[in-house]
């Protein structure tokens, strides 16, 4: 999303600058309407975006989600697997959050989706485990320097957390929390 509408900015400017001869930047339409339906967006963690990782594990090398994230269906490769959606709980969180979770490698790595975009980052956390359930809070810190102007845009942010046991039959719950940083 962030590249079209860059694309159509430069497309603007472009086309605004010249004199008598229209240009436009790839991937913008000479019609000045955009698409939503670009390519999808790939699983890339923002900075700080996943939770703990898994012993063991290059701190170096950053999280790659197992799940690719688009505005149509996520990917889901062979070796994960959805979380019933009667065993995701998502009734605190509002319609921007996806209510859908996975599970992936020994059963205790969870992907879940935060929200970010603008001067806004995400996080999860795992706020409470027992034999019953397990709750995962989203955090979506906005950071806005002083003197800065931030997109409103919003996009879904695959997070990872590490679980002590697999999460097998227990219910997961995700709750949401705001910070400012």
């Amino acid at each position: 999303m962030r590249n079209a509408v860059a694309a159509v900015a430069l497309a603007v400017v472009l086309v605004g600058c010249s004199s008598g001869t229209q240009s436009s930047a790839p991937g913008s339409s000479s019609s000045g309407s955009s698409s939503s339906g670009g390519a999808p967006t790939t699983g890339t963690s923002a900075p700080g975006s996943t939770g703990s990782s898994s012993p063991g594990a290059n701190p170096t090398a950053p999280a790659q989600p197992p799940v690719s994230i688009s505005e149509e269906k996520p990917v889901v490769p062979p070796d994960v697997t959805p979380v019933a959606k009667e065993k995701v709980d998502t009734t605190s969180l509002s319609d921007t959050y996806r209510d859908e979770a996975y599970v992936f490698g020994d059963g205790r790595d969870v992907e879940v989706f935060g929200v970010g975009g603008g001067c806004k980052e995400a996080r999860a956390e795992v706020s409470g485990q027992s034999a019953e359930l397990v709750q995962i809070t989203l955090v979506t810190i906005t950071k806005q320097p002083p003197g800065t102007v931030c997109t409103q845009e919003v996009r879904q942010v695959p997070l990872t957390v590490r679980l002590d046991a697999p999460l097998g039959n227990r219910r997961l719950v995700l709750e949401s929390r705001e910070e400012t940083g």
